[in-house]
């Protein structure tokens, strides 16, 4: 284990709010070592994710400039998958590190345009932790879905604190987050937050592991950080420590890495200082290559190809370091087996002994046998990542087919990846039957797959559960263009349209607002760049209508009776320069 003073010197330096998170801690209670001595207890469950940070972006895999010396602890005390791949992109990761199927089974192959929203029929790990009686939480980033029925309290966890969309800044975030004192959903309702944004997740989670660290019942939490996501904005402390070093690619990435690395340091002390370590598996990993770790010539990346978004190694071989003392998983060692996020549910089930959900087919395996150090024999196996990013996925579209020994990179590339980890020799010229059988493995899968693909996540408005429901065209699907996804595309007055796959929940009479910019923005639709908008249209289902604009106008609501059932929703302000969607749409059910 890390040195106990060590890991407390490290716990005041992670940001603005820490003197708050000491006063929580020691208010709970006396650092008794409850939970460690319960023998028959089991485990909790920590599961670290971070945001666009690669393999190589840890010095403990070979960086030399990067700082982090409690990842690198960790990482000393863990079993290590060092064959560890996930989706190139966040929500497709996302999607199947909570299901244990594939991405583009459970319908989730992009980041935006209604693709990055969870079917409500399929079962997600916290659900799975919920039903064996564990209190479950979510701190940072879902990323899967902003409205009812796909939101983290939809699918299990009981508290809940996040940002909108898939980046602090996004669309559907708070008006105005920055990364600092901003504004997050705490299950489903904002509240306003002090300090940098990583801080506060780490903060919310050592409250809620302080909470649960007295109770007779286990905890899973789930703490999935935006950063180092862009934009790439952190103290500038973190910065400052590699901004006058010329071979840092981006130095305020790199430091929003080290100031994650003292929030895992934090983090770890807390749970010491609760007897919680010894019986909680805390599992790291990252949802994709490198983003901003690697520019040009410069930056490390572990000898890799690719990046974020690429479907060579260096898009979704990741880090994946597994701790669970009193289980016997630990002691630096690793496990060279190809495996991969899916694999994550189902071996978690196993280790904790959950429940296994009914008339769930995994896609994934459990890695327990692996994790222990079991003198097993391990069946051969192939996996599929893929980045479509698309409104229909195509085949054979930035996608690799993976065995512990090959790479076949779109369909067409062959790379043995033993001897080349950089794969830079396509050998598919001379290996015609290797490229045959792995093109036959991915077709088999895309057939079994793509019969997901027509299913639509729909958002459901009308319901009890979220009304009125507040629409973003952050979702907008229906164009071959990207809707504005981010804040400031917003205020440039990006001219894009497209439309919301909803559901209505029951039949009644309904309220639908057409805004140019968010409720907590109160600005005229005709304020800003963009055409002018003479009228404002609105076509759900059946119904159709338009109503004026004025020069004042900040919101345009249109009332109406609708059917129960799923209809698409689309909206327009027009004018002689052009139209454009409406960026922000309340739809609330007015009759019981």
């Amino acid at each position: 284990m890390m040195d106990r003073l060590n890991r407390n010197r490290l716990r005041g330096i992670g940001g603005t709010t820490l003197g708050v998170v000491a006063a929580t801690l020691l208010a709970v209670g006396p650092t008794a070592r409850g939970q460690d001595a319960a023998p028959d207890r089991r485990p909790n469950v920590v599961l670290i994710m971070t945001d666009d940070q690669g393999y190589g972006d840890l010095a403990c895999h070979g960086n030399t400039i990067i700082q982090t010396p409690n990842l690198d602890a960790l990482h000393a005390e863990s079993v290590r998958l060092t064959d560890f791949h996930v989706d190139p992109t966040c929500s497709p990761t996302r999607s199947a590190l909570m299901t244990g199927r594939y991405s583009g089974r459970v319908g989730v192959w992009h980041t935006i345009r209604g693709r990055s929203i969870l079917h409500r029929d399929e079962t997600g790990m916290a659900e799975v932790f919920a039903r064996s009686g564990y209190a479950t939480g979510i701190f940072g980033k879902w990323h899967l879905g902003d409205n009812y029925p796909s939101r983290p309290q939809d699918f299990g966890f009981s508290q809940s604190l996040i940002h909108g969309g898939g980046g602090v800044g996004q669309t559907p975030d708070a008006w105005g987050n920055d990364y600092f004192d901003d504004v997050f959903l705490e299950h489903g309702s904002p509240r306003p937050t002090f300090g940098y944004c990583t801080d506060v997740w780490f903060d919310a989670a050592i409250r809620f592991l302080a909470e649960r660290g007295e109770s007779p019942e286990p905890f899973f939490c789930y703490l999935a950080t935006n950063a180092p996501h862009a934009p790439y904005l952190v103290p500038e402390a973190y910065e400052a420590r590699y901004s006058d070093n010329p071979d840092v690619p981006n130095a305020a990435f790199y430091g929003m890495i080290t100031n994650i690395d003292e929030n895992v340091g934090r983090l770890l002390a807390a749970m010491d200082d609760r007897g919680l370590s010894e019986n909680t598996i805390v599992v790291f990993m990252t949802d994709n290559g490198t983003a901003a770790g690697v520019r040009g010539d410069l930056g490390y990346n572990a000898g890799m190809r690719g990046r974020k978004g690429s479907p060579y190694d260096g898009g979704h071989r990741v880090p994946c370091f597994v701790r669970w003392p009193r289980g016997g998983i630990g002691g630096g060692k690793d496990v060279p087996q190809l495996s991969a996020h899916l694999d994550l549910l189902p071996t978690l089930i196993e280790l904790c002994g959950l429940e296994r959900p009914d008339g769930v087919a995994f896609d994934g395996r459990s890695l327990a046998p692996l994790l222990r150090g079991e003198a097993i024999e391990w069946p051969e196996r192939a996996i599929v990542v893929e980045s479509q990013r698309v409104d229909v996925p195509q085949k054979y579209r930035q996608c690799a087919v993976m065995t512990e020994d090959w790479r076949l990179v779109n369909g067409s590339e062959l790379y043995a990846i033993g001897e080349d980890p950089g794969q830079s020799e396509d050998l598919a010229a001379g290996q015609p039957e290797t490229v045959a059988s792995l093109r036959s493995i991915y077709d088999e899968w895309w057939d079994d797959v793509s019969r997901n693909h027509d299913r639509v996540a729909r958002i459901v408005v009308g319901s009890e559960a979220e009304n009125p429901s507040r629409l973003t065209c952050h979702d907008w699907t229906g164009s071959d263009e990207d809707p504005p996804w981010n804040q400031t595309m917003i205020r440039e007055g990006l001219v894009r349209n497209g439309r919301w796959e909803i559901e209505v929940d029951r039949a009644g009479v309904y309220t639908i607002e057409l805004r140019r910019w968010p409720e907590r923005e109160p600005r005229p639709i005709n304020d800003g760049p963009g055409p002018m908008a003479h009228d404002a249209r609105l076509k759900i289902g059946e119904f159709e209508a338009s109503l004026p604009v004025g020069p004042e106008d900040v919101v345009v609501a249109f009332r109406t009776e609708l059917e129960a059932g799923p209809a698409a929703l689309q909206t327009w302000f027009e004018g002689p320069e052009g139209s454009r969607g409406a960026y922000f749409v309340s739809v609330r059910r007015d009759t019981p």
